[in-house]
């Protein structure tokens, strides 16, 4: 290989890169659950990709996610039988005030409950928008294992973001006082 080849690849290279590193880590973060891992995660598949960037044919994005979630597949399969131990953040964290922050907090806590693939899945078919064909493939697995993934992680999305949904406050009405009516009264027939 020339040394102008070479430059040419490496430029190549750095230009995704910089294009795309921000959409790679948006879902390595929400493949891993930790900004640290996620950063991790997608530096191994950055170093994966350069090591045959001269074999990918057309858009390496495809590629390089493919990458990026076989890789976190396997960080899970490692993961799963090493013992984990948690320390404590050295730097705690200061609550935002935003709800949009706080809904995306509450959003993401309970994507990390659900089981490895199955928020590959999700992540995949909603934050990546890939279809449920190009997400099978992406996963290896069939069209209806994709399907069915999808929908019992929505079902439990769903159940876990209601059951952590803030409570309503309702306010109760006035005492009913005799002779006093708060609205007209309503008889069946009649129009309000």
């Amino acid at each position: 290989m020339r040394a102008t080849d070479r430059r040419g690849d490496d430029a190549a290279f750095e230009a995704f890169v910089a294009a795309r590193s921000a959409d790679l880590l948006r879902t390595a973060v929400l493949l891993t659950r930790d900004r640290g891992h996620a950063e991790d995660l997608l530096q191994t598949a950055l170093v994966k990709a350069y090591r045959r960037w001269k074999r990918i044919d057309g858009d390496p994005y495809p590629y390089v996610r493919r990458v990026l979630v076989t890789t976190a597949a396997s960080w899970w399969r490692l993961r799963s039988t090493q013992e984990i131990v948690s320390l404590p953040a050295h730097d705690p964290a200061m609550p935002d005030a935003t709800d949009a922050v706080a809904e995306r907090e509450r959003m993401a806590e309970a994507l990390a409950t659900l089981p490895p693939r199955m928020r590959a899945v999700l992540v995949l078919r909603y934050t990546e928008d890939l279809s449920e064909a190009g997400t099978a493939e992406l996963l290896g697995c069939s069209v209806h294992t994709v399907r069915s993934q999808t929908v019992r992680g929505l079902a439990r999305l769903r159940a876990l973001l209601d059951a952590t949904a803030p409570a309503t406050v309702l306010v109760p009405h006035p005492p009913h006082r005799p002779g006093l009516v708060p609205y007209p009264p309503h008889r069946p027939g009649q129009e309000r």
